[in-house]
């Protein structure tokens, strides 16, 4: 995996990561005026940014060890679906 294709994926991993984490320990605000009743009372977006930063890692880490240790192998993978294109 080079350089870039590393950081492509961390980033896919980072925003699925991201969405996973973002609803848990939501809790509704009561509702005032001028809050909408769906908001939530304390989304703690620093400590869900930084749960979802460290998730991410170890992540694309396992990932990253998966392709450098072949238990991944795209390009072996390719070359058979070609080889099995060109026979039909």
């Amino acid at each position: 995996m080079d350089w870039f294709t590393g950081i492509v994926a961390y980033l896919i991993i980072w925003w699925t990561a991201l969405f996973t984490v973002l609803p848990l320990g939501i809790k509704t605000a009561q509702t005032q005026d001028g809050i909408m009743p769906g908001a939530p009372e304390a989304p703690h977006l620093l400590k869900k940014f930084l749960v979802t930063t460290v998730l991410s890692a170890m992540i694309w880490l396992g990932l990253f060890v998966a392709i450098k240790s072949n238990l991944i192998d795209f390009r072996a993978q390719s070359v058979a679906m070609k080889l099995e294109d060109e026979k039909q």
